[in-house]
């Protein structure tokens, strides 16, 4: 058995960091239309996205932090995914970055987020915040009076019951409803994760790590990752070691997720460990940054390392969130930066001025059948695992002129370059049908693609603001699914209630399937169907 490159199954079937790094999204919006777009409530101008797998919040967070560089708007982030779990890190992460400084200084609470966000295994004082936040949330979530008091920002209201019920079952489990290691035992799941991946060479799994990392992840644009970090993460799942490494040994559980598997010819709930193993989480906010000296080279090496920028970055972003409602200094173009009539910089936004919208899961193709939505956003986003979602239905949600943003697999190891570049066609060709026409005047990139809504609308210039552009339908063709049962010790039978996320059905294309890197297999094709392995002593068994 060998490694199953160009199948995907590194990826694994929930994300849990993004694939790209995190952008401004009013940068990638059209310009502010104030006629067009006025709050006849507020007086200010909306901003609203929709974001399909979007899965950390990074891009959230960073159009918040950069609200200031922009004329004032009020934000309606509109977010969709295909897990619960998803949309519980989502909540952990804006109560993080929240928090009162008063409680939690910045460096506590940017450590505590990159523990939270990119590592398996956790240090207890950061596993005690997420179990006291879980078990708040998990309080609030089945009351609605007192979660729009608490958090303001956020609005469960387009969930169904289930859905809310499943996600407070997510939050128990956090806050340690089951008790002890054994109820999530990451280590071993990693490393069962790793073994089933790598196969034969698993016993040259540093060999293999080196590759991946030099040969792929190097050549596509992020040399700033240190082989000692990269080898870390892909041997025992911690990204940031931001103490003594005797101290990350408590599961993280927000990790953890449900999945559905055949057993005996009957369907069967298991935790596990379904994530990333071969890219990391170090792209989302590590290979890119403001302060261009981070990314200088000595002797044609990286002077910092990616878990160095990422850790910059992170305490950056918290700072500016701490800043709000004070003036700031500008940054940046001082042209973009609209002030007070005496020069004085505009405020920043108060957290009233923002809004995440949680919908429902699978609502992707019906939410042009209500009014609400229909031509509501200037700005879809859609991750490179939701591409399957792109349709003219979807597109009928955008305004005309609108954008649409969609993540490209550039940092999926996986991935061969043939792959690359049929998924990149593929894209564009979803994006066409779906009423779109690529972005005139935006220069290459291989990490996004940039189309606008055609239609009564079009834009007729580009806004200055964008730095990346839209290239022609060029890169990517989507990974093959994985055939093998999982192996043994992968999963652990769930007991806590969660329901487990259904996989999403994707179009094949080409051999291929678009989205949902190595998700379960179609239930109707008995040849690849998810199976589990002969009973062991326990009448469910830990797989």
């Amino acid at each position: 058995m060998t490694t199953p490159a160009g199948s995907g199954t590194g990826f694994g079937s929930v994300s849990w960091w993004g694939l790209s790094p995190a952008v401004d999204l009013q940068a990638e919006s059209p310009p502010v239309d104030p006629d067009s777009q006025a709050d006849t409530e507020h007086g200010t101008p909306e901003l609203n996205v929709l974001l399909l797998g979007s899965v950390d919040g990074r891009h959230l967070l960073r159009t918040l932090t950069r609200a200031a560089l922009w004329p004032r708007r009020r934000f309606r982030f509109y977010v969709l995914e295909n897990n619960m779990e998803a949309v519980a890190r989502h909540m952990l992460i804006f109560s993080l970055a929240l928090e009162d400084p008063e409680k939690m200084g910045l460096q506590e609470r940017s450590e505590t987020f990159l523990e939270v966000w990119g590592n398996a295994l956790l240090r207890p004082s950061v596993a005690a915040f997420v179990r006291t936040q879980a078990g708040r949330l998990a309080r609030l979530v089945p009351e609605p009076d007192r979660l729009a008091e608490q958090l303001p920002w956020l609005s469960l209201g387009a969930l169904k019951f289930r859905e809310r019920d499943a996600l407070e079952a997510v939050f128990r489990f956090w806050a340690g409803g089951e008790k002890g290691p054994e109820a999530f035992p990451m280590s071993r799941l990693w490393d069962s994760r790793l073994r089933h991946y790598l196969g034969s060479r698993y016993d040259a799994r540093r060999g293999v790590s080196d590759w991946d990392l030099h040969m792929k992840l190097h050549d596509r644009g992020a040399r700033v990752i240190h082989t000692s970090e990269f080898r870390r993460w892909r041997d025992t799942g911690v990204a940031f070691e931001l103490r003594d490494s005797s101290a990350y040994h408590v599961p993280n559980r927000t990790l953890a997720s449900g999945r559905l598997l055949s057993h005996r010819g009957e369907r069967v709930a298991a935790r596990g460990y379904w994530g990333d193993i071969v890219t990391g989480p170090f792209v989302a906010f590590g290979i890119e940054a403001d302060d261009e000296t981070l990314l200088k080279t000595s002797n044609g090496q990286p002077i910092k390392t990616a878990g160095e920028i990422t850790q910059h970055n992170v305490t950056e972003l918290f700072r500016e969130m701490a800043a709000w409602g004070r003036p700031r200094a500008t940054q940046g173009d001082p042209a973009q930066v609209q002030g007070d009539a005496d020069g004085s910089p505009e405020p920043a936004p108060v957290p009233e001025s923002f809004t995440v919208h949680f919908l429902s899961l699978g609502s992707a193709q019906t939410l042009h059948h209500k009014s609400c939505y229909k031509g509501r956003f200037q700005l879809l986003y859609v991750a490179c695992g939701m591409v399957h979602l792109l349709s003219p239905e979807l597109g009928a949600c955008v305004a005309p002129g609108g954008r649409l943003i969609v993540e490209l697999a550039q940092f999926l190891v996986d991935l061969r370059q043939e792959q690359l570049q049929g998924f990149s066609t593929r894209v564009g060709e979803l994006a066409q049908a779906a009423g779109f026409a690529p972005q005139p005047g935006a220069r290459r990139s291989q990490t996004f693609a940039r189309f606008y809504k055609a239609g009564d609308s079009a834009p007729s210039h580009k806004d200055p603001a964008v730095g990346s552009g839209t290239p022609p339908p060029e890169v990517l063709a989507p990974p093959l699914e994985a055939t093998n049962p999982p192996p043994e010790d992968l999963t652990q039978p769930l007991e806590g209630g969660i329901p487990p996320s259904e996989p999403l059905k994707r179009p094949s294309v080409s051999g291929f399937t678009v989205g949902g890197f190595g998700s379960t297999h179609r239930e109707s094709d008995p040849q690849t169907r998810e199976s589990v392995p002969p009973e062991t002593n326990s009448p469910i068994p830990n797989f």
